[in-house]
């Protein structure tokens, strides 16, 4: 039979068509086969069918007479002898399911291991990324750092993720200098992910839902290959890597960069219509923020969408409030005046 997922019938193997016709006929001591389809909503042949696919699976009997007439067997012993086969079928299925397994394992060896998978080719990565993205159903964790595969985007941050998939991203600001990086982040932002930038990754690394992660073989060369980890405590202790650097990560918000204020223009807080002048705007901590991961002025200028002259006059007239004349200066004394945020560490 053909089995419709959402009929309420489906686990009994029956269709929703089929499932009507039963509960017409328990309902009623027997009807010919027009009668059925005026009753269910289907045409006469429709209804034959139907009636007919019952009686295979025994559920309904037909009476002799013209026309004839159908009558359902009595439910509980039909449909439990019903269900019975199914579960039989089931179990063969998982006895096949096994035997599969063991000629996969037998024929590829250290790849099909139980903890964890070997995928020596940029084209397996890259589909056992995709399936794994598409499993996912909770969160993906993620964390991006150079360098990356030539034409595979898998650890450059393609994100993808379905909805209600929570989506964290940690970028290394050494490689978060290119379009691609970029659009992909912004990408992820797009869909409510949620970005950091951070100066130092200890590996490149993507989570799914906190029971497989995807990482490389070899941190230096990702062409040598990738791994994926389904060991829990494996797991567990790579999310928990994870979430030690997101906690010590620079939250950066690419969705709102064209609606920062602008010094003196009427969406200024500190301009004409207001009674009290900021420290610095908003745009300058952005700015701020972005160097003390580490990022240079073209990556800065890149990401916030803004020329690199506008970049240096901000950190420029950043460091003549403060004060300060290197960088490091810059970023520390901003983070004591509390422009970086309340939970960031210069030099981090």
């Amino acid at each position: 039979m053909n089995v419709i997922p959402d009929s309420p019938w489906s686990a009994a193997g029956l269709d929703a068509t089929g499932g009507r016709v039963l509960e017409h006929l328990v309902g009623t001591r027997s009807a010919d086969t027009a009668t059925v389809a005026e009753a269910t909503g289907i045409s006469p042949g429709e209804a034959e069918k139907a009636l007919r696919r019952l009686a295979d699976a025994l559920l309904v009997i037909r009476l002799d007479g013209r026309p004839a007439r159908w009558a359902a067997s009595p439910p509980r012993s039909s449909l439990a002898a019903l269900l019975a086969r199914r579960r039989a079928q089931l179990i063969e299925a998982e006895v096949a399911l096994e035997r599969l397994q063991e000629k996969y394992e037998a024929t590829s060896g250290p790849r099909a291991a139980h903890l964890m998978e070997v995928l020596e080719h940029e084209e397996e990565v890259s589909a056992r990324y995709t399936q794994l993205l598409k499993q996912s159903s909770v969160e993906v964790l993620h964390l991006a750092k150079p360098p990356y595969l030539t034409g595979s985007q898998v650890f450059a941050g393609e994100p993808g993720v379905a909805a209600g998939v929570r989506l964290r991203s940690v970028y290394e600001t050494d490689g978060f200098t290119d379009a691609v990086s970029l659009e992909t982040a912004l990408r992820g932002t797009a869909e409510g992910g949620e970005l950091r930038l951070a100066s130092r990754l200890p590996v490149k690394l993507v989570v799914f839902d906190r029971t497989a992660a995807l990482l490389p073989v070899r941190g230096d060369r990702p062409e040598s290959g990738s791994l994926v980890v389904h060991s829990p405590a494996l797991v567990e202790a790579l999310a928990a890597l994870f979430e030690n650097v997101w906690a010590g990560a620079m939250p950066v918000s690419l969705e709102s960069r064209d609606d920062w204020p602008v010094p003196g223009g009427t969406n200024d807080p500190g301009g004409a219509a207001g009674s009290h002048a900021p420290e610095v705007d908003e745009r300058t901590r952005e700015i701020l923020r972005l160097m003390a991961t580490g990022l240079k002025d073209d990556s800065i200028a890149r990401v916030l969408k803004v020329s690199r002259r506008t970049v240096q006059k901000h950190v420029t007239d950043a460091g003549n409030a403060l004060g300060a004349k290197t960088r490091f200066q810059i970023a520390l004394r901003a983070a004591g005046r509390g422009w970086l945020g309340p939970d960031h560490k210069a030099g981090g």
